[in-house]
């Protein structure tokens, strides 16, 4: 399957991380810019096929007029099973990674890669039944996250669960009903931030399984944010969290 994705940074992302994939690009023929340029030939030394094309037929192919003059054809990124997501703990280190329950809004799921790739975490993890992949939505959502943010689906999350608590990892589980705040709690180490699906929350033995259940403080008076924007909240916390320790070590 394939899909189309646009923009000076997945473009950058798909060509550095994920050349193989790509069938064919189009490139604003009025456009000369230093970064699309360097794009350009970038493209034709990994002999890809570069279209010049007028910035409405650009449009047409995005179906966005967001694209920055560039989009691409690419084929879609495969998600990883238990087996590469058994090799990842194995190597250790004090990683973050995001566990999903079944959630199945691709633009949640984009969204969560591209803040992924930000904060630099090892990894999404979701189940196989009743999760959403890796659509060109979500592809096109997560803006080259896909490229470089492993999707593990895994055939058990309750098994899986238990795998990484052996691996050494504390998890995390988000929930609106918790009494630990979110800010408070100890987010620096080797850990698994687990959230639930849209608007039903964890499941009772995703529940069960987490080590504490942390929530976000509401002070308006909205009941809860948007699955993807309280997933960004986290992983930049754990990020303030794990720069705050390294300066301390270093001092």
């Amino acid at each position: 399957m394939s899909a189309r994705i646009y923009g000076l940074h997945a473009a950058r992302a798909a060509i550095e991380h994920a050349p193989e994939r790509i069938r064919s690009a189009w490139l604003d023929a009025g456009r000369r810019d230093r970064r699309l340029e360097e794009l350009r030939q970038r493209l034709r030394e990994l002999g890809i096929p570069v279209a010049d094309t007028e910035r409405k037929r650009l449009d047409r192919l995005a179906g966005s007029s967001q694209h920055q003059g560039i989009v691409l054809e690419v084929t879609l990124p495969r998600a990883l099973d238990d087996d590469a997501l058994a090799e990842r703990l194995a190597r250790g280190g004090s990683p973050l990674f995001l566990v999903l329950d079944q959630v199945q809004d691709p633009h949640n799921l984009g969204a969560c890669l591209r803040t992924c790739d930000a904060v630099g975490a090892a990894g999404v993890i979701v189940p196989k039944d009743r999760s959403v992949g890796l659509t060109p939505t979500v592809c096109k959502v997560a803006s080259g996250a896909a490229e470089t943010v492993p999707l593990f689906r895994v055939t058990n999350l309750a098994r899986t669960l238990e795998q990484m608590k052996a691996a050494g990892l504390w998890l995390y589980g988000a929930d609106g009903n918790a009494e630990q705040l979110a800010f408070e709690a100890d987010l620096s180490g080797p850990l698994a931030l687990v959230m639930g699906a849209e608007g039903r929350g964890l499941r009772r033995l995703t529940r069960e399984a987490c080590d504490l259940l942390i929530k976000l403080p509401m002070r308006g008076r909205v009941e809860s944010l948007n699955l993807s924007v309280a997933a960004g909240v986290l992983l930049y916390e754990s990020l303030r969290q794990r720069l705050a320790k390294t300066s301390t070590r270093e001092v």
